[in-house]
């Protein structure tokens, strides 16, 4: 399918701006020229009915700052089912403002509570830091939610990019610690094997924002040394088993480096008895549901992931 005309027009802004490629600069420019990116792509943030910022403990002793949305129309004293979200940024950029506009959207599209978890960033925070910001953030939430006025009997996880990696892994890991009981994973355009070795890699190596230079640099940034790529909490693709994990919503995009891995998790966890529901957006590239100021397809696409969020809150 041919690429969508908004998604073109996205990477010829990028192309006339000059802007670096991240792997060009420094982690803390990368960081400025992404959230910067904000203004740009991301329509403005919805009202919804409540936003706070928590500070809850996280591993080792340290803490974790959540932000917590509820949904529009949520009266005050509403158990609210809740999505656990995980940014995306190669878990090198990205942080609560990047993904505001998108976590106030599925809130108030799927009736629920969002909770954006702000975890450690490489290469600050090697791997697997953020693995264990999100599943202590999952963890508290599952014991502690109900007197934020959550429900914790409808939990799911889910993120896009580097953070559907996250949501991965933290489903794999509830599994088998037999705690918090997640009922759905939402993964967007996750990535899910450092291995590189799909064939998305080469067709969209580059020229699609998102590039195989861009990922190998956000790899060398998280991961501690090559042995890592190995390990199912960095590729969760390689997990020997994927038996009894929450349903799975999983949404890949045509022009995308991470595409065949996201089919390749989906096929796999349908083999292994899961409930999947693959939505792919074959005329889109990656990260375009951020963008939605200026890719149409984007506030749609938020909408249909939050109905099967919906559907699965539904499924007690």
């Amino acid at each position: 399918m041919p690429l969508d005309d908004d998604a073109a027009r996205v990477l010829e802004l990028v192309r006339l701006s000059g802007r670096p490629p991240f792997e060009a600069v420094s982690p803390a420019e990368a960081r400025a020229l992404f959230l910067g990116g904000r203004e740009i792509f991301s329509p403005e943030p919805p009202p919804v009915a409540e936003t706070r910022d928590l500070a809850v403990p996280g591993p080792e002793g340290g803490s974790l700052t959540l932000r917590l949305y509820r949904g529009a129309g949520a009266g005050p004293d509403a158990k609210l089912p809740t999505l656990v979200f995980f940014h995306g940024g190669g878990w090198v950029v990205g942080d609560l403002e990047t993904h505001d506009a998108m976590c106030r959207h599925i809130a108030n599209a799927a009736g629920c509570a969002v909770v954006a978890v702000d975890y450690r960033l490489a290469p600050e925070h090697k791997f697997p830091a953020a693995v264990e910001d999100c599943v202590a953030a999952t963890l508290w939430l599952g014991e502690n939610g109900g007197e934020l006025g959550l429900d914790v009997s409808r939990l799911a996880v889910g993120g896009d990019s580097a953070g559907g990696n996250l949501a991965t892994v933290v489903s794999l890991i509830a599994r088998d610690r037999g705690a918090p009981r997640l009922c759905a994973q939402l993964l967007l355009y996750p990535a899910l094997d450092f291995g590189m070795k799909q064939t998305s890699y080469r067709r969209f190596a580059e020229g699609h924002l998102l590039t195989e230079a861009t990922m190998r640099w956000f790899a060398e940034a998280y991961l501690r040394r090559l042995e890592d790529a190995e390990d199912w909490r960095a590729s969760p693709l390689r997990a020997a088993d994927l038996s009894n994990l929450p349903p799975a919503y999983v949404l890949t995009a045509g022009y995308d480096p991470l595409c065949d891995e996201g089919i390749a998790y989906a096929r796999r966890l349908r083999e292994a008895g899961v409930a999947v529901d693959h939505r792919h957006f074959a005329s889109q590239i990656h990260g375009f549901l951020l963008m939605g100021k200026m890719v149409r397809a984007a506030g749609p696409a938020l909408d249909d992931l939050a109905a099967a969020l919906t559907a699965s809150f539904g499924q007690r």
